[in-house]
This record gives structure tokens, sequence and C-alpha cells, in this order.
């Protein structure tokens, strides 16, 4: 039977299983004696088993079955759930997880599992009683280090490094059996590692070598710009070094294995049921109708149907002119009619587009589970909204910049156990994790109750960098102290840690979400906590916007950054710290000439007595960008300016008119800034 025509079905539902046992151990593990989430995992496992047999995948099938019988045992009662089980079992789980992506590359999903299953096996037997401690580090490192090793918000960083021309090395280190001091030796290996680019990630943890909690061999992940001869040269210049091991990490995205996306159709055919998510191939899982009636259709034929509609946006927008050109009332009549069919055709698209964001929010649960127990911390997480729906496109970009974020709340946010006790907060720390609708945008918080942002810890840092002087620094607000945080290369980390990023700075996060037409800000109180807030158009492919005119040349302004559009007489403009201002509504609002910003030159020399303004804003800041006048609103389609004309100032795509005059697109982020 040829198996290649099921891969993709079953690299979907293989995906759709293994977060399903994912959720479900979480569940466990704070309610071990749970029998029907024992069974939930089991039910999972089983079929999992099922489909790799049927695939040929054997190493994925035997070592599901092995699992299967840990799990048949603690069912029917024979065995008692572990802390040592549940971290066998997770770390069986990243195993299957890094064979489906080995599968998705195009490789055959073979894995050495033999050492995992042979400690399975010890657990039913009942001749392990500590097998956690079997399977530490050494387990950890025999796996393909691109796709384990790495968690999500390591692999962003590495993807920033190799696309600024370094080189990211895997380097293995054993020290010789008759090394006395193993910590110094792995100390002696960092320091002249760091002495060739920045280390992002140890195996065992910094801390736990410190502690020579290792046997022989430890790893680092390295950012370069040094040849690998280099390297090892380096590495075994350190004394009492046995052999050492490096390899290149690429991190390649996938070219098979499509993306598919369900779309209900029933009545209501706009309807998408999605959840789970990959780590590194962001492809879209999903969730049973509660009808049955559902079909799965490729993430690409969506795309290719979203370029042909907004090729029909354009051209409806030419017969409109055309027919109110015309005078003629039945041509008129007729276009109307289409226009509010292909209005209603454009939200279905949009909708099918439109996949929960909860997709994203799956993650994070595991993810904190491991960052608990690595910082020593007890923490919950909190997710509310998350069926509240984005576009596909918006999907895949913001897991990153949620990672960040999420991580540093829990490093940087919380506090240990020891402050929360003697501040009189409870030992655990809470972050949530929040996303909701407002208007045409999706908005996500990240809240904690750790112990806030120092305004001047941030004050002194950013003296000492440079970012403000003395005399901005009295006068700034907690606000704007606060957003001095997403400074380029901002950290107040006191100690580079693996945990939040090792000194890369939250200027990361808010460039990625601002490349989205999104915005983050931080708001926070002392000793309460603090709140991270991303605002994000729920989708890019098809905007409203408002056209104006300056001389002959037209521009779009996206209306969710439109406060109102005003004109006002010339007596009313005043000035204020060598520029231009307007009193709109009690507030003085800068005006900024968008002929000045584009060099548009002057046809004609007569000065009106009447300024026409569009207000827009970017958080709590305001500007008044000055037009010669309004067109009206309209939905445009954006497109791209190429890879010819990149990072264009204020000006964030183009858009064909009806009339097949192109119109820039203004970015109003830019400006404001």
């Amino acid at each position: 039977m040829e198996m290649n025509q099921y891969l993709d079905m079953f690299i979907e539902e293989s995906k759709e299983h293994l977060q399903a046992i994912n959720d479900h151990l979480l569940l466990l593990e704070k309610e071990p004696s749970n029998i029907a989430t024992v069974n939930e995992i089991f039910r999972s496992a089983h079929t999992l088993k099922g489909m790799s047999a049927t695939m040929g995948f054997e190493d994925m099938a035997n070592l599901t079955h092995e699992m299967e019988n840990v799990l048949d045992q603690v069912r029917n009662g024979k065995l008692v759930v572990q802390t040592n089980m549940m971290d066998l079992i997770f770390q069986c789980v990243d195993i299957l997880e890094s064979m489906v992506v080995s599968i998705v590359n195009g490789g055959n999903g073979q894995h050495d599992v033999s050492s995992v299953i042979k400690h399975l096996r010890a657990i039913v037997s009942g001749e392990s009683n500590d097998q956690g401690e079997q399977t530490g580090e050494q387990e950890l490192l025999t796996l393909p280090v691109s796709e384990l090793a790495l968690d999500e918000f390591e692999r962003s960083v590495i993807k920033q490094s190799i696309e600024s021309g370094f080189t990211v090395f895997s380097v293995k280190t054993m020290v010789r059996d008759d090394c006395v001091l193993k910590a110094a030796r792995a100390y002696m290996v960092f320091d002249s590692l760091e002495s060739c680019g920045e280390i992002i990630k140890s195996i065992p943890t910094v801390d736990e070598l410190e502690e020579e909690k290792f046997d022989k061999t430890f790893e680092v992940f390295l950012i370069t710009k040094k040849q690998k001869s280099e390297i090892e040269k380096v590495v075994l210049g350190v004394s009492e070094i046995e052999t050492v091991f490096i390899e290149e990490i690429s991190l390649k995205e996938t070219n098979s294995g499509q993306t598919l996306q369900e779309i209900h159709t029933s009545e209501q055919p706009s309807q998408v049921l999605a959840s789970g998510e990959d780590v590194e191939h962001k492809n879209t899982t999903f969730k049973k109708s509660s009808t049955g009636k559902t079909i799965r259709v490729d993430i690409e034929r969506l795309d290719i149907l979203m370029n042909l509609f907004s090729e029909l946006v354009i051209d409806r927008g030419r017969l409109e002119e055309l027919s109110k050109e015309s005078g003629n009332g039945a041509l008129i009549e007729a276009v109307e009619h289409m226009s509010r069919i292909s209005g209603d055709l454009q939200n279905i698209i949009l909708n099918m587009r439109m996949v929960p964001i909860e997709q994203v929010f799956n993650r994070f649960p595991r993810m904190v589970r491991d960052l608990a127990k690595e910082l020593n911390k007890k923490m919950d997480l909190v997710i509310e909204g998350a069926e509240t729906e984005l576009d596909r496109t918006v999907i895949d970009e913001i897991g990153d910049p949620l990672v960040h974020i999420l991580r540093n709340s829990l490093d940087h946010g919380l506090e240990s156990l020891e402050e929360r006790v003697k501040t009189g907060k409870s030992e655990t720390g809470t972050v949530l994790l929040k996303a909701y609708h407002s208007g045409n945008h999706v908005f996500i918080e990240i809240k904690d109750d750790g112990k806030g942002i120092n305004r001047e810890k941030v004050l002194k840092k950013a003296l000492e960098k440079g970012v403000i002087n003395e005399q901005q620094a009295q006068i700034l607000t907690d606000k704007e102290v606060y957003d001095l945080l997403f400074t380029s290369g901002f950290s107040t980390a006191e100690k580079v840690s693996d945990i939040s990023g090792r000194g890369v700075g939250l200027d990361v996060v808010k460039t990625k979400i601002e490349s989205l037409g999104g915005m983050v800000s931080v708001d926070s109180t002392p000793g309460k906590g603090t709140t991270f807030l991303i605002q994000l158009p729920l989708t890019l492919s098809i905007i409203s916007a408002m056209l104006v005119q300056i001389e002959g040349e037209k521009y779009a302004v996206p209306l969710s950054s439109i406060i109102e559009t005003a004109v006002f007489k010339r007596e009313q403009i005043m000035r204020a710290h060598q520029q231009d201002v307007i009193d709109f509504r009690g507030r003085i609002v800068p005006l900024v000439s968008l002929r000045n910003i584009f060099h548009i030159p002057l046809q004609d020399d007569h000065e009106k007595s009447e300024i026409s303004v569009v207000i827009v804003r970017k958080g709590d800041k305001m500007a008044g960008l000055v037009v010669d006048s309004f067109i009206g609103q309209q939905e445009i389609v954006l497109k791209s300016l190429g890879k010819y004309l990149v990072n264009v100032f204020a000006i964030s795509g183009a858009t064909i008119l009806g009339n097949g005059q192109v119109a820039l697109i203004i970015d109003c982020n830019t400006l404001i800034k």
C-alpha cells in the first residue's frame, strides 16, 4: 500500500495526539490519582502506536507501546504516579515530537530509543524506583540537538543570529575519567568559549555544572563568527579534556509536510476550529466539530484563494468608479449588488483563515512546568480567552514574542519562594495569559503577581547606557520609564541566564509586534506585579483605510490608527518646542506634514486658509498628519514593496486603487515614534 498519500494526515494527527498527551500529563501531575486522565493519555498513546506501526515508523511504535504498558499498570492500580515516572514520560513525549519533526523534514523518524525503553520496562517490572536519575543529562545529550534540546525562544535567538551572519555550534565536551575538579574544567571551557562568541544554552544548566551535577559530558550552544577548527582548538587547550564533538546548528525550515487547516462546513462555513501548534513548524491541528461536518484544506489553497480575492477587491473598486462615471442606473444597481455579495464573500474568506489563539497558548503550560522545576519556583499559568481568533499569518508570527515575555515574567517578574513568603504572598506565583477582541484588534495580556519593575533600577541602567540624560530622568513618568525596557539592547538583568534570553532585550519583541502592525506596552505596580499589553490587527491581508491626497499623489492611512479627521484654520496652529501643534480637545497634538516627510514639491504657492488633518494614535501618543484633502474610506489590499524596497521610512506597503493607480500605505507607528 502506498503510504505517502497518508503522510500529511499522519503528521497532523500525530501532533494532535502528542499535544493531548502533553496537556493530560500536566493535569495528571496535579491530580496523580485521577484515573480518567490516565485513560485519556493511554488512548492517545495507543492510537499513536497503531498509526506509526501502520506507516512503518517502528521506533515510534515501539516507544509508544512501552509507554502504553506503564500507563496500563497505573490505570489498573499496579503502579503509583511519581515525579520520576512523570519526568520519564515527558521525556518520551519530547523524543516522539523530535521523531515527528524528522518525518516532516523528509526523514525516516528513526531514533535510538533502546535506553528509554529499558527504563520504562524497569518501571513496569518494579526494578527501578529512581528512573529519573538514570535518564538525566546523558540521555538528553543523545537526542538530535536541532530538534529537541532547544526550546522555542532559543530557536528564535539562533535564527536571528544566523540571519545576521553568525554561525551556531553545538559543542559537546567530555572530561577524562581521572578528572578531579570537573566543575573547574567546565568553567575553563565556558571561559574559553565565551572569548569566541556568546553561549546561549548549556546542558546541564550552569548551576548544575557549578555543583558538578554531571557525569563526564556537557554541551553548550555557541553563537560565533569563528571557524569550527578554531573552536575545537580552544576547547582542547583546556587540560583534562578527553574529547570534543562540534556540530553546526542550521534550524532549516521544512518544505515538506503541508500545513492543513480545518474548515467547518455547516450552515456557518466561516467558522474555523483549530488548536495546537508545533514548536518549530507552525502547522495547524484540529478539534472535532460538534456536527462532525468538517473537511481539511491545504493552507496553501486558502492563501491562493485569498490572493485571487484580493485581485477581485481591486477590480471591484474599479467597477464602482466606472459605474458612477457612466450614470447608468441599471449598471450602478448591478455593481452595488455585486459589491454586497463580494463583501459577504470577503468576510467568509477572512474567517476561514482565522484560527483560535489557543493554537499558540497550548505550548505554554508545558514550558511553565519545566521552568518552574528549573528555577525552583512554584507558579501557575492561568489562560483566558484561548478561543479568541486571529488570522493565521499573525498566529504564525506571535509565538516567539509571547515566549520571550512569558519567560521574562517567570524569571524576573516572579520572586523566589523565600521572597514571596517574606513579603506575605503565597508561595505560588501566578501568571495570567489573556486574549480578547476589541474592535478590529485582538489584545493579549501577560500579567504576573510578582515584584513589579524597579523604577530606579531601570533609570540607573538607562543613564549608564546613555539612553537618557539626568535632566530627562527627573521628569519621566513611571510609564515612560517602564517603556525604556523596549530600548534596543536594554536589559536590567544582573545575572545573564538561559531562561530569559541571555541579555537579549525586549526590543526584539517590540520590533516583531510592530512589524505585524501591532503595539506593545508595559505597566507595573511595585510589589504587586507587571502587565504587558499587546495589540494586534485581526488580519494582515485586507484592511480598511482612509485615502488622502497630497498634490497628485494618493496615500492610504489605516483606519485602525485613526482617531478622527478634522479641518483647522491657519490661526489655530500654534508653535511649541520648534514644532507646529494644535489643540485637539484639550490635548496638544504635534503636526506632521506628509508633504515634507515624502518630499512632495509644492505646485501651488497660494497658502490655503484651512488645513486638513488626520489625527492618528499609537498607544497614548498622538499626531496630526497634514494632507491636502480627504478622498474617503476604502477597503484596500496590502501589497509588499518587494525585496528591493525594504525599510522605506514611514511606508508599510502599497495598494492598487480602482483606477489602477498605486497608493502607498503610511506606517503611523513610525511617524509618531
